[in-house]
């Protein structure tokens, strides 16, 4: 069955809006896997809601393992016009996290969606944070660099939000090196909105592909203790998404109808034992998740298809029986409704 699209005018902008931002983040990788990888472009997976009645959406995957460790372009798009009982009306997003092999080559993390109501109201969500194995300075700065031009008036609120965000209390310390996180974000002047969101999203597309470039060029020394250094930075990466990222568990609650998409963000590799040290350090009952986790990967600690659907149905099976635990999530300043706006 097609994928049927929302009704309104600004979610079809704002879907018209991330598939061209997905098309050009996987053009850009793309492009970068001819010139000095294996000459393997991201390839289309799709998916639907509802057999596409409630929308679906798709996701370009990386295919170059000499660039690249995983990633993941995805846009959805789900609705429920003919269902007035629910409040959300509509949500339309990209998210889309590169995790590259070289451990001197820094990952990267973008959201950007629209959030449209039963009640004609509409938010935008923007995201974008550096995610580093190992500090390179001048990366730093030059994100950090970028998303003050990209985000102009909205910079210092999305640095705070960002970096409360990503922040790791169990671990003492955040999850990447340079952080915006704007949620709930609306003026009175829609089309302003739906620009920011695009020129916000394309110019980090392209700082991200200018830092990568040039590190793949460069960063060409690789020891075991770089290698080792990535995968326990690849476990901190995974731990953080699953149990404080509000936005994948909210993905999981919602439906099970995308969960290997859901978990494109995950490296291929963590390691286990490390993981497992972890549910000591985080209050009850989210130790019991982090152990749930650690006993859904093999000794190898390899992140493949079929351990995304376990870790997916490990958090869903967590939070339906421990409700309360998504208190404990990460957060802004605003703490979004995501999964009470999807039900009746």
């Amino acid at each position: 069955m097609k994928m049927i699209m929302a009704e309104s005018q600004e979610a079809k902008s704002a879907y018209t809006l991330v598939r061209s931002l997905q098309k050009r983040f996987a053009d850009k990788l793309s492009s970068l896997s001819k010139e000095i990888g294996q000459d393997r472009a991201f390839q289309e997976v799709t998916w639907l809601r509802d057999e596409g009645f409630h929308g679906g959406g798709s996701r370009f995957e990386s295919r170059d393992t000499l660039l690249f460790n995983t990633g993941s372009v995805n846009v959805s798009q789900v609705h429920y016009d003919e269902i007035p009982e629910k409040n959300l009306k509509s949500a339309t997003a990209i998210s889309t996290i590169i995790h590259p092999k070289n451990p001197h080559v820094p990952s990267i993390h973008i959201h950007i969606s629209l959030t449209e109501l039963r009640d004609g109201s509409a938010y935008w969500r923007l995201m974008a944070d550096l995610n580093p194995s190992i500090l390179n300075e001048d990366d730093k700065v030059a994100f950090d660099n970028a998303l003050r031009d990209l985000a102009g008036g909205t910079y210092k609120e999305g640095k705070i939000q960002g970096e409360k965000y990503f922040d790791i209390p169990a671990l003492k310390r955040k999850r990447g090196v340079s952080h915006f996180y704007l949620e709930n974000y609306k003026t009175h002047d829609k089309e302003q909105d739906l620009e920011l969101a695009k020129s916000f999203g394309e110019g980090i597309i392209d700082t991200y592909v200018e830092i990568i470039t040039a590190a793949f060029k460069s960063r060409t020394e690789i020891s075991e203790a770089d290698r080792q250094e990535q995968l326990s930075y690849h476990t901190l990466y995974l731990f953080q998404v699953l149990t404080l990222d509000r936005g994948t568990t909210s993905g999981l609650l919602i439906h099970d109808q995308n969960d290997v998409g859901i978990m494109g963000s995950l490296p291929s590799h963590i390691n286990k034992e490390l993981l497992k040290s972890w549910s000591s350090k985080v209050q009850a009952p989210q130790d019991e998740l982090v152990v749930s986790l650690s006993n859904c990967l093999g000794d190898d600690g390899a992140v493949d298809v079929e351990t995304k659907i376990k870790l997916a149905n490990a958090v869903r099976e967590h939070y339906k029986k421990y409700p309360q635990a998504l208190s404990m999530q990460a957060s802004g300043n605003t703490i979004p409704s995501t999964v009470g706006n999807h039900k009746d």
